[in-house]
């Protein structure tokens, strides 16, 4: 007898394919295959059928997603904060914040012509540094943006005090070789967040742009950054660059310490921006468009310049 006799129809094992998908219990789906899943996987999974549509958008789901992605917002103000946010709660947070904002001057233009959201009263940092993976420092900072201190001062965040140290499991660099190593073993997001018109952005190029090793001190500046649009006349090249650095020390013992993490705005020249300007800027890049998510370690490096 020939083979092929016994060989189903293409159409018929691929509708008993998906007879045998609709078969398994929503349940099942969601609990032993859904809930496994990172947010790229799970946003591309909600597109294969309805009944995976309707699965992968429940809010529990992209919670757990969003804290594991970012443990900062796990904090509670950030969790009550991230389940509000427009269209579909921490779904929405999610598609906001894992991709790159697009520096598109053109995006940057019609955000500048268009009417801007008042001012927010205050912005938030939610901040999460891993090395090798390993959750080493977060933190959730509330900036004050409407006193005139803020507005007319150089724009700058710090999360640590000058006597805050933060203790890693790494060892400190004792040379250029091993400073290279942390480009690969040190990863750090920074969400801003504007609560007052349920925004954010992530504005780190995940992995660092730059590591040196000062040759004096021995300190090491790990850089990350993104570069955004400007629909302003603050710059003349149409593009600023938002500069996180990451200092660190050694302690007695030859652990490396995390002694600094600081956001600061820049023109392309390297001129700081006060709060004032950094804000505008800022809001529309949060108004804008975002990438799609893809190679962010490669795309957060090129953007930069490296």
């Amino acid at each position: 007898m020939s083979p092929s006799t016994n060989t189903p129809p293409h159409d018929t094992v691929k509708e008993r394919g998906a007879t045998a998908f609709s078969a398994v219990h929503p349940d099942i789906l969601e609990s032993h295959i859904l809930a496994r899943l990172d947010g790229p996987t799970l946003a591309s999974a909600s597109c294969a059928s309805s009944t995976l549509h309707s699965l992968s958008d429940q809010d529990h789901l992209w919670s757990t997603i969003c804290h594991s992605t970012w443990p900062s917002t796990s904090a509670p103000r950030l969790h009550s904060l991230v389940s509000t946010f427009p269209g579909s709660g921490p779904r929405s947070f999610f598609a906001n914040c894992f991709p790159l904002s697009t520096p598109d001057p053109t995006t940057a233009a019609d955000a500048a012509a268009s009417t801007l959201s008042p001012p927010t009263q205050e912005i938030i940092s939610a901040v999460d540094i891993h090395y090798k993976d390993k959750l080493i420092f977060t933190k959730v900072q509330e900036t004050e943006t409407v006193t005139g201190w803020f507005r007319c001062s150089p724009f700058r965040i710090d999360l640590l005090d000058p006597k805050d140290v933060i203790p890693t499991p790494a060892q400190h660099p004792n040379g250029d070789d091993t400073c290279t190593a942390l480009n690969d073993d040190l990863t750090l997001s920074w969400i801003l967040i504007d609560p007052q018109c349920k925004q954010a952005m992530n504005l780190s190029s995940y992995k660092p742009v730059s590591v040196q090793r000062h040759w004096l001190s021995g300190e090491v500046q790990v850089r990350f950054g993104s570069i955004l649009a400007v629909g302003t006349k603050a710059c003349t090249k149409g593009l600023v660059q938002v500069g996180i650095v990451v200092t660190c020390g050694g302690s007695e013992g030859g652990e490396m310490q995390v002694r600094e993490v600081s956001l600061e705005v820049e023109d392309m020249d390297g001129m700081h921006l006060n709060g004032g300007e950094s804000l505008v800027i800022l809001q529309r890049a949060l108004e804008g468009q975002r990438g799609n998510g893809g190679d962010r370690v490669e795309e957060g490096r090129r953007r930069y310049g490296r």
